[in-house]
């Protein structure tokens, strides 16, 4: 079989020739997940450069998209990261709460975009032009870049939920409703980071929420 198509700077490059600069790829993490919050970053690269080895977060191992992540804080142009709660989610869905977080990830980039990359979703209240790609991470340097960052970033907080949370195992699966995931659903039953709306979370009904640690 052909092996997968790395991303590539189709989308950028024109925009780039035409003097547009400032693109910015945006992209998240965490949307699937039964706990924790969901994370998007935007990422603003520079054409002169671009890190070797970009591609979709979910491609790499760990320890080479926190080689990436280095290496974009170092050279990327601007980086902005959004986080919406399990709480946030649970009330406006998953969707809007993604909407949330990229909408936060812009604000928080060291100056504004004059184009969007969006990874299949769109942002239809923000006045910036942009286009959203299917399977965008791993299609567009830009957003593969985004979903390093978003990817690193709540990895590293679903690993510090692991210590207050011990059971539940965050540091192995990040909030996935993985089998080992489910079976300490079943037994602990739902945290506080859990989000109630997802199926395969056991109802809140069931079992007192438990306090953090600390």
């Amino acid at each position: 079989m052909p092996s997968r198509a790395h991303p590539t700077d189709e989308f950028e490059a024109p925009l780039w020739a035409q003097g547009v600069h400032d693109v910015a790829g945006l992209d998240e993490a965490g949307r699937g997940a039964w706990a924790g919050p969901v994370v998007a970053a935007a990422v603003i690269l520079r054409p002169d450069a671009l890190p070797n080895g970009l591609n979709d977060s979910k491609q790499l191992t760990p320890a080479h998209r926190e080689r990436l992540y280095v290496q974009l804080e170092a050279v990327a142009a601007g980086i902005g990261i959004g986080v919406v709660s399990a709480e946030v989610i649970d009330q406006i869905n998953i969707l809007e709460a993604t909407r949330q977080a990229m909408r936060q990830a812009l604000q928080c980039l060291p100056r504004q975009p004059r184009f969007l990359l969006l990874d299949a979703v769109d942002l239809p209240d923000i006045a910036i032009p942009q286009r959203a790609i299917v399977h965008g991470d791993a299609r567009s340097l830009s957003i593969a870049a985004a979903s390093i960052i978003a990817k690193v970033y709540r990895d590293r907080l679903m690993t510090a939920l692991d210590a207050q949370y011990p059971p539940y195992g965050f540091a192995r699966h990040k909030g996935y409703g993985t089998a080992y995931h489910r079976q300490v659903l079943a037994s602990h039953g739902p945290l506080p980071i859990h989000r109630m709306t997802f199926r395969g979370v056991i109802p809140q009904s069931s079992f007192p929420l438990l306090e953090t640690k600390g």
